[in-house]
């Protein structure tokens, strides 16, 4: 039997527009925290506290924009999202001030976090049935392209130019080009339409999807600390300068990895298999950062959490929407990424406080029980919920 074309035009042009719109995103993360102190002056924990803000509104977001896109047409409500996406990154070019700053960071979370859901589930609405496992893990590839190239990018440039501004431009050009090839997308119109359904809590949130977005919390926190306290931490306490892009290049290398051979698990249905794997890797991927303080586990944890995640999030993603009904596709999507932006922001904030009052180290540990913990739920718990409520589509 001849299989369903995967890389439809369609599917190619979300793709396309997923990596752009994190590129976006990835070309500014890595440096925020050194702009806001050189910049602003800013302390450790309003470092925290204002980067905070971002993942606090796109968190707010994602239930209304999961209940948006399983309610109104897809293409019409993922371009809206991606227009305010790309307007927000006009604000940065004119905040004077911490406080305007902050205000724009706060509110350019939302429309981050309604998009992401938009153009996942549009993703998940172009790909053939048969195909769908293989191409969500596919998906991925172009978060994780993003984040390999666009850390890197912005270092460089900013090493060559010590221009904030211009990272701010190139940003608004690229998030313009994102927005411009979703406008292409063809959507077939069926996918579109959304019985009607009471106004209910499982219209903004997966209920029946609990025990995973619980679960996803935990891998969310140790990663908001490390992403966004990682190159503060190896200049202090590593003595690594300039090493941030070269981490996030073999993270982005070992997610790529992982994702291409995980494809045939994927396709096969292997779900669990894949999703053990994932939170395994990472467990030792953050407990030899913090137990290694050298050049070892610094790199060392970049390959091993990349192959880790990139087992861990197309498993999640293609579980939770396998307990999800055809119309609960973008609440299941918005479920899953509600819970990641829960985990980052708690990171964020007490990756912050800790290293305050504390240490860095003091943070990094935390992170490494987090993860420990969030292993053993799966194992124990997670994975007999999941096949239990599994849905025979």
């Amino acid at each position: 039997m001849k299989q369903e074309k995967l890389w439809n035009s369609n599917y190619r042009r979300v793709m396309t527009a997923n990596f752009a719109l994190f590129f976006a995103f990835y070309l500014l993360t890595p440096l925020l925290p050194l702009y806001l102190v050189e910049r602003f002056d800013a302390t450790k924990d309003v470092v925290g506290l204002v980067l905070s803000g971002y993942t606090l509104t796109a968190l707010l977001a994602r239930p209304f924009s999961g209940f948006l896109v399983d309610t109104f047409p897809r293409k019409r409500v993922l371009m809206v999202c991606f227009a305010l996406f790309f307007i927000f990154f006009g604000g940065y070019l004119g905040a004077s001030s911490l406080l305007l700053f902050t205000i724009v960071r706060t509110l350019h979370g939302a429309p981050f976090g309604a998009l992401t859901v938009a153009n996942s589930t549009m993703a998940i609405d172009v790909l053939p049935s048969s195909r769908r496992n293989e191409g969500i893990g596919y998906y991925g590839l172009s978060n994780n392209l993003a984040m390999a190239i666009a850390p890197m990018a912005a270092i460089y440039i900013y090493r060559l130019t010590d221009n904030f501004q211009l990272l701010f431009w190139l940003a608004l050009i690229i998030a313009g080009f994102g927005m411009a090839v979703d406008a292409g997308i063809k959507p077939k119109e069926k996918l579109q339409k959304s019985p009607a359904r009471p106004i209910s809590l499982d219209r903004f949130f997966l209920v029946r999807g609990w025990m995973l977005a619980l679960n996803m919390v935990f891998f969310g926190f140790c990663f908001g600390v490390m992403s966004n306290y990682l190159a503060i931490y190896s200049m202090e306490v590593m003595g690594i300068t300039g090493g941030t892009g070269t981490w996030f290049l073999l993270l982005s290398l070992g997610l790529v990895a992982s994702r291409l051979q995980g494809a045939k698990a994927l396709r096969e249905g292997k779900l669990l298999l894949n999703a053990t794997e994932g939170t395994v890797i990472s467990s030792f991927a953050y407990s030899i950062f913090i137990l290694f303080p050298n050049s070892f586990g610094y790199y060392g944890s970049a390959i091993l959490l990349g192959l880790g995640n990139g087992h861990l999030w197309p498993a999640f993603q293609n579980m939770i929407i396998s307990i999800a009904h055809h119309n609960e596709r973008g609440t299941a999507n918005s479920t899953l990424l509600i819970s990641w932006d829960i985990g980052i922001g708690l990171g964020v904030l007490v990756g912050g406080f800790v290293s305050e009052l504390i240490s860095y180290a003091a943070a990094f540990w935390i992170v490494a029980i987090s993860q420990l913990a969030g292993m053993f739920l799966f194992l124990l718990f997670t994975r007999s919920f999941y096949q239990k409520r599994v849905i025979s589509h």
